[in-house]
């Protein structure tokens, strides 16, 4: 009945005609659909409305294997519609096994020499769309060997931003899964994002913030944080955040701010991390920098990631603590000449004596996370001991504003709440208890003499 429902029954019959496959009324076919798609938005509403079937047969002409000359026409189609039609599409794609398909074919592209730029830049576009859809992507990537391809192509295009920006995003998706930022640090990803990071630029400022993100995400793994450490980034990132607060006057580029925290945050959730910290001055670092931005509400996310930094690096020590790091004094009754208190007692003031098993078992916890495809975020399985979670605790108490010796004088004036009414029962003569009905509803009125 339309032009776009007779162009997506001509493509579907040639998926299924082998001897179509090989001419060009494929490419042909492809290209009015993309031209239809991107020029009217009847068209775009025809092939996502409910009931049709137009993402299924892009879908199926992309798993065609012979079909590698027409893909970008489809591809550029499927990229249209899911852009212009919102992320409500993209969980379609995604219910239709489309990641796959994709994922196949950015495996294929990239066996090409040069692969093709225009349809790598499509490709990495609608997976990093659809990436967030799919919580098992990062899983579908490693299996289909497509992991590196995205990484590559950033070795290889570090001053193309137009397709470094995409394939970063892939990466962002990617490293949520813990084992595939284990293998992504392992092939050199974090000393190549940190050549993308830099100083205070006005410049690609986007790509800026994307890749603080990816660092960020894969930091969380503590292989990846401890070969930060090791190579001094945790300096640099102090650097640069110093950096950026003190030219971004405006407040333009709180984003790019508070990606280079929440990396600080990631590499210091190990001990190596935190001395590092502490050995850069980080503390005094962060504590002027978030005196700067008190005064300017919009700041309060770089003060409160700040401060759960602060927190979290400060030695923590035993009670009692004897020194000035503690704004109260706590005297045993008895230390003993010899012992463990007293040799608590004996240490230095910036010693941290309390024992940190942050990294500790960090190879059963890979194997663990391997074996289990632990693909969620560990921070929202995160504590905090210092909130209280005892509903009858939260209770205020509520307490009688006079004692109950003083409320007996008002006694006589409600009788009915202290004394025990009693019906007399005509068969033995003898008072019984009094009951009252189960259907009785509203107050108890008791009779006076005046009503009798």
């Amino acid at each position: 009945s339309s032009r776009t429902v007779f162009l997506l029954s001509q493509l579907e019959k040639i998926n299924l005609d082998s001897v179509l496959r090989t001419s060009d009324s494929a490419r042909y076919v492809t290209s009015k659909i993309l031209h239809l798609v991107q020029s009217q938005e009847k068209t775009r509403k025809e092939m996502t409305s409910k009931g049709s079937t137009g993402i299924d047969v892009i879908l199926s002409t992309l798993e065609v294997k012979s079909f590698n000359f027409c893909s970008y026409g489809s591809v550029s189609a499927l990229h249209f519609i899911i852009m212009k039609c919102g992320g409500r599409r993209a969980s379609i794609v995604v219910t239709k096994g489309g990641t796959q398909i994709l994922l196949q074919l950015l495996l294929t592209a990239s066996k090409d020499s040069p692969p093709n730029e225009e349809l790598m830049v499509l490709l990495h576009t609608l997976l990093a769309k659809i990436g967030p859809k799919d919580k098992k992507i990062g899983m579908k990537a490693r299996i289909n060997g497509a992991l590196n391809i995205s990484l590559n192509l950033v070795k290889h295009n570090l001053h193309n931003l137009r397709l470094v920006l995409p394939c970063l995003q892939v990466l962002r998706v990617y490293s949520t899964n813990s084992v595939n930022a284990v293998s992504l640090g392992k092939n050199g990803v974090v000393e190549l994002l940190f050549k993308i990071i830099g100083p205070f630029s006005k410049k690609n400022t986007s790509l800026m913030k994307v890749a603080l993100d990816t660092l960020a995400a894969l930091l969380k793994s503590k292989t990846n944080a401890r070969r930060a450490v090791d190579r001094g980034y945790v300096q640099v990132l102090l650097a640069i955040y110093v950096d950026w607060h003190g030219h971004d006057s405006r407040h333009r580029y709180m984003l790019i701010r508070k990606g280079v925290l929440q990396c600080i945050k990631s590499v210091t959730n190990i001990k190596l991390g935190r001395k590092a910290f502490i050995d850069a001055n980080g503390m005094k670092i962060l504590y002027n920098t978030s005196q700067d931005c008190l005064a300017v509400r919009t700041l309060d996310p770089l003060v409160n990631t700040s401060s759960l930094i602060m927190r979290k690096c400060f030695p923590k020590n035993r009670l009692p603590l004897p020194t000035i790091k503690s704004a109260f004094h706590f005297q045993l009754p008895v230390i003993p000449a010899s012992g463990p208190v007293a040799q608590l007692y004996n240490l230095p003031p910036d010693v941290d004596d309390v024992v940190d098993e942050s990294d500790d078992n960090d190879d059963a916890e890979t194997e663990s996370e391997i074996e289990t495809e632990n693909d969620d975020d560990k921070d929202q399985h995160f504590k905090n001991d210092d909130i209280e979670t005892d509903i009858n605790k939260l209770k205020p108490k509520q307490e009688l504003g006079r004692s109950i010796e003083e409320l007996k004088m008002y006694e006589q004036f409600f009788p009915e709440l202290s004394e025990n009414f009693q019906e007399w029962d005509l068969v033995s003569k003898e008072p019984k208890p009094f009951v009252p009905d189960a259907n009785l509803s509203g107050p108890i009125v008791v009779p006076t003499a005046s009503d009798e």
